[in-house]
Parts: structure tokens; C-alpha cells; sequence
């Protein structure tokens, strides 16, 4: 609800909206109408994970050991949930670190669909949370998520290409938060200036 509010959502409207928000955690998937939580659905897939799927990849793959912080880093740098990004691909990143085996220091590119083929299983992991919170949404505001979107927050949000692989995994469009870092944070913010109106957050 926070994360709807931050967005600049109207969440009393008599309308359906769905928000996805992918935290470091665990990733929450509600529906709002007339400023409540109509259903929703929570699994414990999210930022971390990718940026574990990163670490066993290069390990893996590359033979080279690679700290949390390198691979958040890696995740910033060529991050995608899409093999094919066209014309908004990155460059390739050079990482740094010691060989699994040897522990000599290594060099590695790395390169974007590298990284997406590796994150692959936990983006479908959030694909199918997605659905299933689909399937029990009641029909007349799946209609109205079908004609408004489905939006994404959270840090998740950031990953390149993730709204165009679930827009065409889903068939519903998929729009980012302009600050999906801060959704929440700033939906909390306008509920606490506007108790009043919004002391049904409260409860």
C-alpha cells in the first residue's frame, strides 16, 4: 500500500491495481481497491538471491570466488533478466578476484546474458508468484489490471529488462515506479503527512 501511495497511485479509487515489489528479501505482490488489500501474495525470492545467483555463477562458471559486494556490483553493471537487450545492452564488466582452486588473482568480463542466463530460475520464481496472485484476483479488477498494468517497485524494479520479460511472460503491461527505490519509503511518508485521510494504513 505504501509502495502504491509512492508511486502517486490513488488507492481509495473503486478500481483494481496490482503493485509488485521486489525488495532485497522477499518479493510482495498485492492487489488494492477502495484503499484495501484485496489479495495478495509474499515469497522469500528476491534482490539477495540474484546477487547469490551471481556468486555460485561465477564460481561455477568463471572458477573465480567473488564477494556479496561484487556481485551487487555486477548486478548494477550487467544485470538483466533478458538475453536480449538491443540497443540498451551494457558493456561487459571486468571483474576482479581470486581463483577458487589456486587462489591466483583472475580477470573475468562478464557480460550481460551471461548474468541473465544465471538469474534465470529466480525470475521465474517471481514470474509465477505473479500469477498465482493473479489467479485469485476477482474478475472485475483482473479487468481493470489488465487495462491500467501491473506496477513494479522496490530495488528488484531495476534490473534491466525485467518489465518487458514479465510484460510478455503475463501479457499484461508492466510499468516501473519513476523511483522504485524509494516507493515505499515515500508512501509512507505521504500517509504519516496525511494521517487523517489515511488512518486506514494505521491499523
Amino acid at each position: 500500500m505504501a509502495a502504491a501511495l509512492g508511486m502517486g497511485l490513488d488507492v481509495e479509487a473503486p478500481e483494481g491495481n496490482m503493485i509488485v515489489d521486489i525488495g532485497g528479501g522477499s518479493t510482495e505482490i498485492a492487489v488494492i481497491s477502495l484503499g484495501g488489500i484485496v489479495c495478495n501474495n509474499s515469497i522469500r525470492v528476491a534482490g539477495d538471491d540474484l546477487t547469490a545467483d551471481i556468486q555460485e555463477y561465477m564460481s561455477r562458471q568463471h572458477n573465480v570466488r567473488i564477494s556479496e559486494r561484487m556481485a551487487e556490483r555486477i548486478k548494477l553493471h550487467v544485470g538483466s533478466a533478458l538475453t536480449d537487450l538491443g540497443s540498451d545492452a551494457p558493456e561487459d564488466y571486468v571483474v576482479h578476484g581470486p581463483n577458487r582452486i589456486t587462489a591466483l588473482p583472475m580477470e573475468v568480463p562478464v557480460c550481460y546474458q551471461e548474468v541473465a542466463h544465471s538469474l534465470d530460475k529466480t525470475v521465474a520464481k517471481i514470474e509465477n508468484a505473479v500469477l498465482s496472485a493473479l489467479e485469485n484476483t476477482p474478475p472485475e479488477l483482473y479487468a481493470d489490471i489488465v487495462k491500467n498494468g501491473i506496477y513494479l517497485s522496490g530495488g528488484g524494479a531495476l534490473l534491466r529488462g525485467i518489465d518487458r520479460r514479465l510484460t510478455e511472460k503475463i501479457n499484461i503491461k508492466f510499468h516501473i515506479a519513476e523511483d522504485p527505490l524509494h516507493s515505499v519509503a515515500k508512501g509512507a511518508g505521504i500517509a504519516l503527512k496525511n494521517v487523517e485521510r489515511f488512518s486506514f494504513l494505521m491499523r
